[in-house]
C-alpha cells in the first residue's frame, strides 16, 4: 500500500465502537450562573429608584451625542459642544412645553361646554339602551309580586329594622396646617423634576468624559480582548444611535401627520393631540391608543352627532399601522436586532421590573443585552433567545427536519433558499451539509440503520418535490485542486457564477442509461446520487440511478452498460478501507470498458489529496468534491473528442 493509499485509509477510517455521551447534569457552573442572574433581576428591582435615572441618563447621552460629534467636527472645544447640545435639547423641550400649555389653556374656557355634550350623549345612550331592553323584555314581563304589609311577629320586626338605612356618623378631622399642605402640593411635582435634574446632570458628565468613561469600561469588561470589546461597544453605540434618531424621527413624523388631519377634520387645539401621540408613541403597545383617546373624547365633545369621532378614528386606524408596519420596518426594523416575540417579552419583563418608565426603555435596554451577547460568548444565550438571527443555520434547519421526518417544512426552506440561488448551490451546501451531520451521527452511534432509511426517505421526497424547479444556469465555482473537505459544514453562503446560456448535455448525450450514477454502499449514499442524477437531468443527459446493491458481486442480475459513456460513484461515507470502492472500480472497468469512471467523495477530516493520488489509489478517471464539480466535469468529458476523451 503506498503513502495515497494509506493516507486516504487513515481518512476514511470508521472511529471505535459507537458511543453516544450520555446527557449531563447541570455543574457548578450552571448553578452559579443561575445565582448570578437571581441576584441581578433582584438587583435591578429593588435599586430602580437608583439605576432609572443612571439609565435615563445614558440613553439620553446617546441621543446627544451625534449633536456632540457633529459640532467636534466643526473644531467646537468640547465642554461648548457639550453645552450646546444640551441647550438644543432643552430648548426643544422647553418650546413643546409652551405649546401645549397654550394649546390647553385655550381648551380650558370651552371644556364645560364639551363635557356637557359628552354627557347629553352618554345619557342618550343610555336611553337608547334601555328602550331596547325594555322593548325586549315586554313581552316576558312577570307579574308584579305582593306587596308585604306590615311586621307581624317580633321577628319580623327585628328581621324589618335590620333593613333600615344606617345612622351616618362624621368623624371631625383636625385641619392640616400649611406646611403640610405645601408638602403635599408640591410633592408630586418636585418628584418628577428632581429625576429631570438628576438625568440631566448625570448625561452631561458622561457626554465629558465619554472616552474615559469607554476606556475604563475596556479595563473592566474586556482588557484581554481590545478587538471584541471594542465592536461590541461600536455596535452597541451605532445601533442605539440609530435606533434613537430613527424613532425620534417616526414619532415627530407621526405626531406632524395627526395634528395635520385633527385640523383638517376641524377638532380644536390639534398641535397640543399631535404633540401628545407622538409623545405617547414612545411607549410600546399602549402608546398609540392612548394619544387617540383624548381626540376621540373631544370630538364626542365637540361634535353633537358622530361623524368627527368617526373621523378621528378613521385617522388613527389608518395612521397607526402604516407607520408601525411600513414606515418603522423599512427605516430601522432590520437594524434593531431583535425578534418580534423578544420585543413583547422585553416589554413585560421591564414594566415589572420598573413599571411605566420600564415599558418605555424596554426596547433600548433590550438592544444592549442582545449586543452583548452577540460579542460575549458568555451571554450567547440572550442574543440566540431575544436576537432576530436564526436559531438554527439552513444546514441545520434542514437537517433537524430530516430527523423528525417532516419534509413539507424543509420545501418550504428550500423554496425560500432558491429565490436567490441555484439549485445546485442549495444542494451541495444544505442539503449535501445536513447528510455530512447525519454521517456523524450515524457513525457515532446517534442513529442506527432505520431511522438513516427514514432520513434517506425524507430526503428523496425533497428531491422529488424539486424535480420541477428550474435550474437557473449558475452553478457552484469549482477550484483547481479537488479537496476532500471543499465546504465547511456550517457555510450558508456560496459563490456562483452565472453562464448564459445555460451549458446542457450533446445532442449523443441525451439518450438513455448515457450517464450511469452508482450509490455508495452508505445508506445515505442513495440520496447524494439522487441529487447528483437530478442535477445531470436537468442538464439534458440521460441518466440512469442504480443501487449499490444492485453492482455487488452477489447481484442476481448484471447491469448493462450498453451506450453508457460515464459512470457516476457517489460516496459520503466509505467506512473503513477503500478497498472495496477500488475492486467495485476495476469491475466497472471490466463491466464497462469503453465508459470513464468519475468517484465522488465527501468524507470528512482536513486532508487535501491530490486528483493524481486519489486516481492511483481508486483508479478512477475524474474526481470531485462537490455537486456544482461533478456537472461541470460531466459537461466537460462530454464536450470533449472522443479520442481525447479516451485519453
Amino acid at each position: 500500500m503506498d503513502t495515497a493509499d494509506r493516507k486516504l485509509v487513515n481518512i476514511t477510517r470508521r472511529p471505535g465502537p459507537a458511543q453516544v455521551a450520555p446527557a449531563q447534569v447541570p455543574g457548578v457552573s450552571g448553578l452559579l450562573g443561575l445565582a448570578v442572574g437571581v441576584v441581578v433581576i433582584a438587583g435591578l428591582f429593588f435599586a430602580k429608584d437608583v439605576l432609572i435615572p443612571i439609565t435615563l441618563a445614558i440613553l439620553l447621552s446617546f441621543v446627544l451625542s451625534p449633536i456632540v460629534a457633529t459640532l467636534r467636527r466643526w473644531r467646537a472645544p468640547k465642554g461648548l459642544a457639550v453645552m450646546v447640545s444640551v441647550l438644543v435639547a432643552l430648548g426643544i423641550l422647553g418650546g413643546i412645553g409652551t405649546i401645549v400649555g397654550m394649546q390647553a389653556a385655550s381648551l380650558a374656557d370651552d371644556a364645560p361646554g364639551y363635557a356637557r355634550t359628552i354627557e347629553d350623549k352618554i345619557d342618550n345612550t343610555k336611553k337608547f339602551a334601555a328602550d331596547r331592553v325594555a322593548f325586549f323584555a315586554q313581552d316576558r314581563a312577570a307579574p308584579a309580586p305582593a306587596v308585604a304589609g306590615p311586621p307581624r311577629t317580633n321577628t319580623e320586626r327585628i328581621l324589618a329594622s335590620r333593613g333600615r338605612e344606617p345612622v351616618p356618623v362624621r368623624i371631625a378631622e383636625t385641619e392640616p396646617d400649611a406646611l403640610s399642605m405645601a408638602g403635599s402640593i408640591l410633592t408630586p411635582v418636585l418628584a418628577p423634576f428632581e429625576t429631570f435634574v438628576i438625568v440631566l446632570v448625570v448625561a452631561i458628565f458622561i457626554l465629558m468624559q465619554k472616552e474615559d468613561l469607554r476606556d475604563r469600561l475596556i479595563r473592566v469588561f474586556g482588557s484581554s480582548d481590545l478587538h471584541r470589546t471594542t465592536l461590541a461597544m461600536d455596535d452597541a453605540g451605532v445601533r442605539l444611535s440609530k435606533y434613537f434618531l430613527s424613532q425620534l424621527a417616526v414619532n415627530a413624523s407621526f405626531g406632524t401627520v395627526i395634528a395635520i388631519g385633527l385640523w383638517a377634520i376641524g377638532v380644536p387645539v390639534p398641535a397640543l393631540w399631535g404633540i401628545l401621540a407622538g409623545i405617547l408613541r414612545f411607549v410600546p403597545y399602549i402608546g398609540a391608543l392612548l394619544g387617540a383617546a383624548l381626540p376621540l373624547a373631544l370630538a364626542a365633545g365637540v361634535d353633537p352627532g358622530w361623524g368627527m369621532v368617526i373621523s378621528v378614528a378613521i385617522l388613527f386606524a389608518v395612521v397607526e399601522p402604516l407607520v408601525g408596519y411600513v414606515v418603522e420596518p423599512l427605516l430601522y426594523g432590520h437594524s434593531t436586532g431583535l425578534s418580534p416575540l423578544s420585543v413583547v417579552v422585553a416589554a413585560v419583563f421591564w414594566t415589572w421590573i420598573w413599571g411605566p418608565v420600564g415599558l418605555v426603555l424596554s426596547m433600548p435596554l433590550t438592544l444592549c443585552l442582545v449586543v452583548l451577547g452577540r460579542h460575549v460568548p458568555a451571554m450567547e444565550f440572550v442574543d440566540i433567545l431575544l436576537g432576530d438571527q436564526p436559531a438554527l443555520t439552513p444546514v441545520e434547519s434542514f437537517y433537524q427536519r430530516m430527523l423528525a421526518a417532516d419534509p413539507e417544512e424543509a420545501l418550504e426552506q428550500a423554496e425560500a433558499l432558491l429565490e436567490d440561488r441555484s439549485i445546485t448551490a442549495y444542494y451541495d451546501v444544505v442539503a449535501l451539509g445536513g447528510l455530512k451531520l447525519a454521517a456523524e451521527d450515524t457513525r457515532r452511534g446517534a442513529i442506527d440503520h432505520d431511522g438513516a432509511r427514514r432520513i434517506v426517505g425524507s430526503m428523496l421526497t425533497v428531491i422529488d418535490e424539486l424535480e420541477t424547479h428550474v435550474d437557473d444556469g449558475a452553478t457552484a465555482t469549482a477550484t483547481p485542486n479537488r479537496s476532500l473537505n471543499p465546504m465547511p459544514q456550517g457555510s450558508q453562503t456560496i459563490e456562483e457564477t452565472a453562464s448564459e446560456p445555460m451549458p446542457v448535455a450533446p445532442d449523443d448525450w441525451r439518450g438513455d442509461n448515457t450517464i450511469t450514477c452508482i450509490a455508495g454502499r452508505g445508506v445515505l449514499d442513495d440520496a447524494v446520487t439522487a441529487m447528483l442524477a437530478q442535477l445531470l437531468g436537468k442538464r439534458g443527459f440521460g441518466v440512469r440511478r442504480v443501487t449499490h446493491a444492485a453492482v455487488g458481486r452477489d447481484a442476481l442480475e448484471r447491469i448493462d452498460y450498453t451506450g453508457t459513456k460515464l459512470i457516476c460513484l457517489s460516496y459520503l461515507e466509505i467506512g473503513g478501507s477503500p478497498s472495496h470502492l477500488r475492486y467495485l472500480v476495476r469491475r466497472l472497468r471490466r463491466d464497462a470498458p469503453g465508459a470513464q469512471i468519475m468517484v465522488g467523495l465527501w468524507p470528512e477530516g482536513e486532508a487535501a489529496l491530490t486528483e493524481e493520488q486519489i486516481q492511483r489509489a481508486l483508479g478512477a478517471d475524474i474526481y470531485v468534491g462537490t455537486l456544482g464539480t461533478a456537472v461541470e466535469e460531466a459537461l466537460a468529458f462530454a464536450g470533449r473528442p472522443v479520442e481525447q476523451a479516451a485519453a
